[in-house]
Order: C-alpha cells, then sequence, then structure tokens
C-alpha cells in the first residue's frame, strides 16, 4: 500500500495485515515505515518496507523492487498523494503540475509497475484512494480536488481494461477523516470559525459547517480501512470500476 507509514495508509495496511495479508509499508520516511512493520510484526502479521519517492521514476523502480522483492504483489492500494489550502488565487500552474503528479501520476507509476504480474497470474486487486471533492468539488483546492476527480476516473477506465483477467479496479471515497493532519488544521482554523470547547465541541461544530454529513462527525481511519479490505476480498469479486462512499453522507447525491 503507497503512503502507508502514517495516518490513513498506517490504519489500512495494518488491518490488511490482520486479515492475513503479506504487506508493504510504504513511505519516504523509512525510520517511520520501518516503525509501522513493525508493529505489524509485533501483532504476528508480515511487513516489508520499501522506501522511495512515487513522484519519480526513479524512485518508483525502487519501491516496485522493494516490494517484490517478497513475491509477486496481488494487491495494490494507492494511497500516496498530498494536499494543501493553497486557493485559485495561489494555485499557480506549477503547483498545479506538481500536485497531478504526486497525486495521480504516482498511482499510474506503480499501476504500469505492478498490474502486469496481476494480469499473468488472473488475480488481483486494485484500490484508488479517492475522496468526495472529486464529485462535490470546493471552492479552496482546486488542484487537489481536480487530482481527486482523475483518480476516479483512472479506476474506471482501469477497470474497463482489466475485463476477463480476474483483477478488479475500484475506488474508495473518504470524506473528512480524523487523523493528525487533519485535527492540527482543524484546531488551528476553530478561532476564525468559533468553534471551541472541547475536540469533541470542536469536531461536532467542524464537521455541521465545515463538512456536513448526516453522522455529525469526522470518519476514523478504520472506517477507511475496512472498506478498502472488503474490496480487496473474495467477497468483491463482482464489484469493478465503482467507488465506495465512506463519508458520513457528506456527497448529497443518490448516484
Amino acid at each position: 500500500m503507497t503512503g502507508s507509514s502514517t495516518g490513513l495508509g498506517e490504519a489500512t495496511a495494518k488491518l490488511l495485515a490482520a486479515e492475513g495479508a503479506n504487506v508493504v509499508i510504504h513511505g519516504r520516511n523509512e525510520s517511520r515505515a520501518h516503525a509501522v512493520a513493525e508493529e505489524i510484526r509485533s501483532a504476528d502479521g508480515e511487513a516489508s518496507v520499501a522506501v522511495g519517492d512515487l513522484a519519480t521514476d526513479d524512485g518508483a523502480d525502487a519501491v516496485a523492487a522493494a516490494a517484490l522483492a517478497g513475491g509477486s504483489i496481488d494487491i495494490l492500494v494507492n494511497n500516496a498523494g498530498a494536499y494543501d489550502q493553497v486557493g485559485w488565487a495561489d494555485a499557480t500552474p506549477a503547483i498545479w503540475a506538481q500536485t497531478y503528479n504526486v497525486n495521480v501520476l504516482s498511482g499510474v507509476r506503480m499501476i504500469q509497475r505492478l498490474v502486469p504480474g496481476m494480469r499473468e497470474r488472473r488475480w488481483g486487486r486494485v484500490v484508488q484512494i479517492g475522496g468526495g471533492l472529486a464529485l462535490q468539488p470546493m471552492a479552496v483546492q482546486p488542484h487537489y480536488n481536480a487530482t481527486l476527480a482523475a483518480r476516479h476516473n483512472m479506476a474506471v477506465s482501469l477497470a474497463r481494461d482489466l475485463k476477463g483477467t480476474g483483477v478488479t479496479s475500484n475506488t474508495v471515497a473518504p470524506g473528512a477523516i480524523l487523523v493528525d493532519t487533519v485535527q492540527e488544521l482543524v484546531t488551528s482554523i476553530a478561532p476564525a470559525h468559533g468553534w471551541s470547547g472541547s475536540w469533541d465541541e470542536i469536531e461536532r461544530a467542524a464537521a455541521n459547517e465545515w463538512v456536513p454529513n448526516d453522522l455529525g462527525r469526522f470518519g476514523r481511519p478504520d472506517e477507511i480501512a475496512a472498506a478498502v479490505a472488503y474490496l480487496c476480498s473474495d467477497f468483491a469479486e463482482y464489484i469493478s470500476g465503482a467507488t465506495i462512499r465512506v463519508d458520513g453522507g457528506t456527497i448529497r447525491s443518490a448516484f
């Protein structure tokens, strides 16, 4: 799983390991990636580490080689990416291009390196981590919103290309998920929005005003991890080119 040394990716890798998968922890910080792998092994799971920057071809080559050193790869979860709070006025073409490279082309690089082996073995799972902003973009982060839409589109195109191979391609679309970076962001902007009190109170206020949803809270990493684990299982054999939204009802659409 790419981007699995922290946050959402870490939670997903740990759940997949608990379900019996031999996971590869990827990140750019070697010590952090090894720490996650060691936690998994301490819980009787199997984990190895692949360190590298997927924003470059050489980095993707290094990550793929390290991942394949332990044997064939049957599951690819493209989670690695980045976001910021830059708006239209400051999102230069260079920022757009870099965001696209990090959030979209990183996944393309891993697909091109790992999916051919899945085709040959006639079984595999590819899961893109997308997001509700792909369908319902905000005024800020236009470049980030666009990369999520590209991830969703890429997953469907790949599903069509994988027809009849035994390999599936789908997307899990989280809403606002409570990871450390999100809590730090919400805490920093809380005074400007008039959100105060305990963290629970701030979370409820932010969930109602910033990312309105039916449950009045942020999602938890394990809730996303569970959706990914389902798509990676044999129970999801008949799911292709689909998007599973795990957002508490943030997206107000029946389709």
